[in-house]
This record gives C-alpha cells, sequence and structure tokens, in this order.
C-alpha cells in the first residue's frame, strides 16, 4: 500500500483550496445569512474546475479518477463554508454530468457536456418522489413509448438545482412492469412544453443551495434525449449514486478538518483557571475524537475511491465511508460546539450553521439506514437490491 500523493494531486489539492478560500469564502457568512445562492460564484467555481472531475478531455474535462475528484471535492468544504453552493456543484457534477458523460449518447455529450463542464449550464437530478425516496424504483413517474420519443408525466420532489437549472437528468418508468428494469433515464431542457418548475421552498440546512419540485404534463421527450439504452434507468441512477455518495461525501470531510482546525485554534488561545482550554483532558480527548474521526473517514473514503478507479467492486466501501463522513461529521460539528461554548452562538462564527449544514449527510444519496441495507446485502445477509 502506498499512502503517498504524487506531486500532481498534491498541487491540485492545495490549489483547489486556496481557491475555496480566497474566493469562495469571501463573505460566506453574509450569503448565508441572506439564503441566497451566488450565480456568480457558481460559474466562477465551475470554470475553475470543480465540475470538470473525470470527463474526457474532449469535452474539457481532466479525466480524473474517483480518488482524484473526492481530493477536490475535499479541499471545496475545507476552503469554503459556503456549503450550499458547494452542495449545489457536487449535485450538479457528481448526479448528472457524470451520468451523462458514462452513458449518454455520443450526440448528447457533444451539444451538452462542454456547457455542462465548463458551467455555462446548469443541471438537475430529478429522481425522488413523494413515495419513492430511499424505495426509489417505487417511482410513479411514467414516460410512455410514443411515435419519436416519450410522454412524460409525474412530479419530482426534492430537486437540488431545480430553480436554477438550464437541464434536467429525469427518471421515469418505461416498463412498470420490469420494476429495477423498467425505468429509463432522460435529459430535459428547461421550457419544454409541459415541464413546470416550482418556485424555491425554504429550508433550513444548506439554506442557500435551491431545491424546489418538478411536474410534467405530458410533456414530449424525443428519443434522441433518452441516456443510455431503455431500462437502463436503474443501472444508471446505482452507477451515479456510487459517484455521489463517494465523491459528494468528501466534501464534509473538508467541513471536518476545517472544523477541527477552527476548534484545536480557540482551544490552544481561550483562557479559563488560568490556562488554555485545551489544556483541560475534556477538551483535548474531544479534540482527539474530532482528529481520529476525520483521519478514519479519510482511509476508509480514499480505499473506496481507489478501489472504484482500479475497476473492482467498491460498492460496501462506499456505502460504509458515506455513513461513517455522515454520522462523524455530525458529531464533530457537536464537538466543536461544546468547545467553543457559548461563543458557538454567534452568527458570524456560523458553528450551529455548520451543524445544520452537515445534518442531511445522514439523508441525501440515501439515507444511513439504506447504507446499513447495502452493507447487509453485500455481506449475504439480504437478498435483492437494498
Amino acid at each position: 500500500m502506498n499512502f503517498n500523493f504524487s506531486n500532481a494531486q498534491e498541487r491540485r489539492y492545495e490549489s483547489a483550496y486556496r481557491f475555496a478560500l480566497d474566493v469562495l469564502d469571501r463573505d460566506a457568512q453574509t450569503r448565508i445569512a441572506q439564503r441566497g445562492l451566488n450565480l456568480e460564484l457558481w460559474h466562477q467555481a465551475a470554470a475553475y474546475g470543480f465540475t470538470l472531475g473525470p470527463l474526457s478531455s474532449q469535452f474539457g474535462g481532466e479525466e480524473m479518477g474517483a480518488l482524484d475528484t473526492a481530493l477536490m471535492i475535499e479541499a471545496l468544504g475545507k476552503g469554503s463554508r459556503d456549503l450550499g453552493l458547494s452542495f449545489s456543484l457536487c449535485a450538479h457534477l457528481c448526479a448528472c454530468v457524470i451520468p451523462l458523460s458514462r452513458f449518454g449518447s455520443d450526440a448528447l455529450k457533444a451539444q451538452y457536456l462542454e456547457p455542462l463542464v465548463t458551467g455555462k449550464l446548469i443541471a438537475a437530478n430529478a429522481a425522488t418522489e413523494a413515495e419513492a425516496g430511499s424505495d426509489i424504483y417505487a417511482m410513479s413517474s411514467t414516460a410512455q413509448p410514443c411515435d419519436g420519443g416519450y410522454r412524460l408525466n409525474g412530479k419530482k420532489i426534492f430537486i437540488t438545482n431545480a430553480p436554477i437549472a438550464d437541464l434536467f437528468v429525469v427518471y421515469a418508468k418505461t416498463n412498470p412492469d420490469h420494476g429495477f428494469m423498467g425505468v429509463s433515464a432522460f435529459l430535459i431542457e428547461k421550457g419544454a412544453p409541459g415541464l413546470h418548475i416550482g418556485e424555491t421552498i425554504p429550508k433550513d440546512c444548506l439554506s442557500n443551495c435551491p431545491w424546489g419540485e418538478l411536474t410534467f404534463h405530458d410533456l414530449f421527450v424525443p428519443e434522441t434525449h433518452r441516456i443510455g439504452m431503455p431500462g437502463a434507468g436503474g443501472a444508471i441512477f446505482h452507477d451515479s449514486m456510487i459517484w455521489e455518495k463517494g465523491c459528494l461525501s468528501a466534501l464534509f470531510v473538508g467541513v471536518m478538518e476545517r472544523l477541527l482546525d477552527t476548534t484545536l485554534a480557540y482551544a490552544k488561545r481561550r483562557q479559563q483557571f488560568g490556562k488554555p482550554v485545551g489544556q483541560f483532558q475534556s477538551v483535548s480527548n474531544r479534540i482527539i475524537e474530532m482528529k481520529l474521526r476525520l483521519e478514519q473517514c479519510r482511509l476508509m473514503l480514499y480505499r473506496g475511491c481507489w478501489r472504484h478507479d482500479q475497476g473492482q467492486d467498491a460498492e460496501l466501501d462506499i456505502a460504509m465511508s458515506k455513513l461513517l463522513i455522515s454520522e462523524y461529521a455530525v458529531q464533530s460539528a457537536l464537538d466543536a460546539i461544546q468547545t467553543f461554548g457559548g461563543a458557538a452562538m454567534e452568527q458570524e462564527l456560523g458553528l450551529v450553521r455548520e451543524l445544520l449544514n452537515v445534518i442531511p449527510s445522514r439523508i441525501f444519496s440515501g439515507t444511513n439506514d439504506i447504507q446499513k441495507e447495502i452493507m447487509a446485502r453485500k455481506l449475504g445477509l439480504r437478498g435483492g437490491r437494498g
């Protein structure tokens, strides 16, 4: 095992961290308090390279593997407190751009990938429904085959980027009797007749990352805008979740390191009873636990991404790392608040908001309960798909 990063990886990480800190973190707390996504910064971040990932150089990408992509996203989480902006970028890349690049036709890739990679277009993934969250294949949206394409009807909820998106990766049933094999994926443009985009729905966490609802009323989708083969939507969704759970979770590894650095610095300078609070065992033990959690998460995430890059089955590793990172990120945010005490309540410091922003990591990309079901299946304790 070689735990050393190459010079190129270290340079990329440091460059991404400096950009996130110097550009994206500037006035972050003001933007977050106003619950507004700064589209100019979104486009700057995309132009810098946060939406390039593993895409082919033919479309402006850098052909990075899962590990390199995760490292870059980790740097984003460490450098910028604007997690809403970061989450929006990662959802665009992991759940939309990557599946289109891996499964889209040559014509779709030629038309859309370059503007998606450079950030000229923003994408949203539309899978979740009111009765189809963890049980995603219980979706009721249908795409009925018709002359030259499909007629799409249904409603999607909790769609990140929906209010600002130019393109939508939409999953719908094309053959309801075939279960997992009866779902197909489609690429739909904003403004398509029959597509209604709801208003931004306020939320308490990741509050400046817009999300909303989509409704489809007899929307015609040309057959050329189907992603992959008919019935391949389940496999496409499953593949994109490997990338999303792995690489998007890296964002919260970066947050954990930022919380550790902030808490450690405070514990060294904050004086009580004539000495820094970090010299009290209860405080130092808390910070040591934060460090241990960070390193455990890194090792598990990096191993899962490395295995995926080697072409191995990394589903178990990715599920374990997603669960571990999300649970530990919440606990580290709580420990940071406990160490700062009353000062943690200051809005400008933003520690309470950090806690709120890491809580969704236990829910998105499959809840942690679902990750345990995946683990049980991979260990032979369950049948079928978890």
